[in-house]
């Protein structure tokens, strides 16, 4: 067994044993497809603390011919498929992490490596522990890992899986500097895509944050299949943690499975999977307590630094979807880099992949996926000194109260006073508007309420619901919203067209809350009442 080459089972086997660990195995099952063939190249890009490593270090020890690991997977979900022991350890397998090697340190000079000399070092070492394996075909001198891999594979028959973790560090971390960038594209070209790989390579499996980069219109690495946050069919259960898994993790380990899917959910794919943060599930099991466990890392400074270049009034779309609202993106042009942005599409689109927003495909629009984000989100917002969104954020439990209390005038003027603090960056001039002002100013209801924008009536909308989460003891509340028009009419509406009739099985008390604004006179007025449903 080598660092590099058939690293054996132990990293696999650690997370096997771990308290938690939830069975992926069945990711085997699609790996096994495509061996040999042409759609053997795999790009799997997912954010950081969704399981990428622990995947690799899976395909490493099934694959790999460093030690026996048919015990490791009995009675798992790979097991089931009748040839899964036809391909187990039977190739010779190269597994690197990217970010270990930009880190490394030089023996000589004691200084960090230079990008260059990271990718040298990727080849250098890898190359020496082939040669410990095959020293027959392996001269001193070389250097080229890809000629190396064609020598020995001419030579011998042997097949090689490659598999690089965090294979964009580079592209992340140094962005500027494109001699090293050209350097290991030239490395992953010849491992992967020019005429010698066809034959050595059995499987290129790469995992990151970010997609495989563009040129222009093209890819340097054309030929991989891509799974992203963005489009990740077939392998969906695979990004994460899958909704079944939660609840049947939350029932071993008698947490409120309610509470995990308000922090941790939100990233659905094909309509079919909802997919959870597994570390923070994790995370949130193993401490038996609900929190942000998302780790601070150059992915958050991203966030900060990109929301606050404001692309195309960036910052309305950021307190839109602060307050539970969507926002239209095309992302299909991003250059899968950190670098090339044009505008606020590009921004998302990287968001997208750091796992900061949720994407719905056939919707087009992006959406903070959950609660953990949103905090994340109101951390950038304070970094980036946007006093006044934060302003409303402070103030949004007061609100929250003062309307569970039916303060009408109270709630008028910290509606008004969130309007007119952030008039600059909101066009006022319509209900959508001030759906967007009302959701950023109840903020804080989203931590004991689930937000509903546009509830179904069957004639119409309400415009905003809050639909209290179990063991709240509040009452659901119906927002209705008007423009240039009264409040108590708004309330009217809500009678007449039987919003509250439509909460989805609700059942208790409900207050009818009407918010209008005249854009004559610029004042706000407000009008609750007690409703119920039984």
């Amino acid at each position: 067994m080598g660092i590099y080459l058939n690293t054996g089972i132990k990293k696999y086997s650690s997370a096997l044993h771990s308290r938690i660990y939830v069975d992926k195995t069945g990711l085997l099952e699609y790996t096994n497809s495509v061996l040999e063939t042409e759609e053997r190249y795999l790009c799997v890009s997912r954010p950081r603390r969704f399981g990428k490593s622990m995947a690799a270090a899976m395909l490493s020890a099934y694959y790999g011919k460093g030690a026996d690991s048919s015990a490791l997977f009995e009675g798992k979900a790979v097991a089931r498929s009748a040839d899964y022991q036809n391909y187990q350890n039977k190739y010779d397998v190269v597994e690197v992490d990217m970010n270990v090697f930009r880190h490394r340190t030089d023996a000589q000079t004691r200084l960090p490596v230079t990008a260059v000399q990271s990718v040298l070092l990727f080849q250098q070492e890898v190359i020496r522990e082939i040669r410990e394996a095959y020293p027959e075909y392996v001269r001193p001198e070389d250097a080229d890992l890809p000629n190396v891999m064609a020598r020995v594979h001419a030579r011998t028959g042997a097949l090689f899986i490659v598999i690089i973790d965090e294979w964009d560090t580079i592209f992340r971390e140094d962005p500027a500097d494109e001699t090293a960038q050209e350097l290991y594209l030239q490395l992953l070209r010849g491992l992967f895509k020019d005429a010698p790989s066809k034959e050595f390579l059995a499987l290129g499996y790469l995992t990151g944050i970010l997609p495989v980069k563009k040129y222009g219109t093209q890819s340097a690495l054309n030929n991989f299949d891509e799974f992203t946050m963005l489009n990740p069919q077939p392998l969906e259960e695979y990004v994460g943690f899958t909704e079944s898994e939660v609840q049947a993790l939350c029932r071993e380990y008698h947490m409120e499975y309610d509470q995990i899917r308000q922090w941790y959910d939100g990233y659905q794919f094909n309509g079919r999977f909802h997919i959870y943060n597994p570390k923070s599930v994790v995370d949130a099991l193993r401490r038996g307590k609900i929190d942000n466990y998302w780790t601070r890392s150059e992915t958050y400074e991203s966030l900060r630094k990109y929301i606050s270049m404001n692309f195309d009034g960036l910052k309305d779309d950021v307190i839109e979807m602060l307050g539970g609202g969507r926002c239209r993106v095309n992302p299909d042009k991003f250059q899968n880099d950190m670098v090339t942005f044009r505008n606020r599409d590009d921004v998302f689109a990287l968001l997208i992949h750091l796992g900061y927003l949720a994407f719905n495909h056939d919707r087009r629009e992006v959406y903070i996926p959950n609660a953990e984000i949103r905090s994340e989100f109101v951390n950038a917002v304070e970094g980036n000194n946007w006093n006044t969104v934060i302003h409303a954020i402070e103030a949004s439990e007061k609100l929250l109260q003062a309307t569970l209390r039916k303060e009408e005038q109270v709630v008028a003027d910290a509606v008004s006073r969130v309007h007119m603090e952030n008039v600059s960056i909101l066009k006022y001039n319509d209900e959508n508007s001030l759906s967007c002002v009302i959701t950023l100013a109840y903020y804080s209801a989203m931590r004991d309420y689930i937000l509903i924008r546009e509830l179904p009536s069957g004639e119409g909308f309400a415009d905003i619901a809050f639909l209290p989460r179990f063991n709240t003891g509040s009452p659901a509340l119906l927002v209705e919203l008007k423009y240039n028009h009264t409040a108590r009419s708004a309330i009217s509406q809500i009678k007449s067209r039987n919003y509250a009739g439509k909460l989805m099985d609700y059942t208790g008390n409900v207050l009818l809350v009407g918010i209008s604004y005249d854009a004559r006179t610029k004042k706000h007025t407000c009008t609750i009442e007690d409703a119920a449903i039984h």
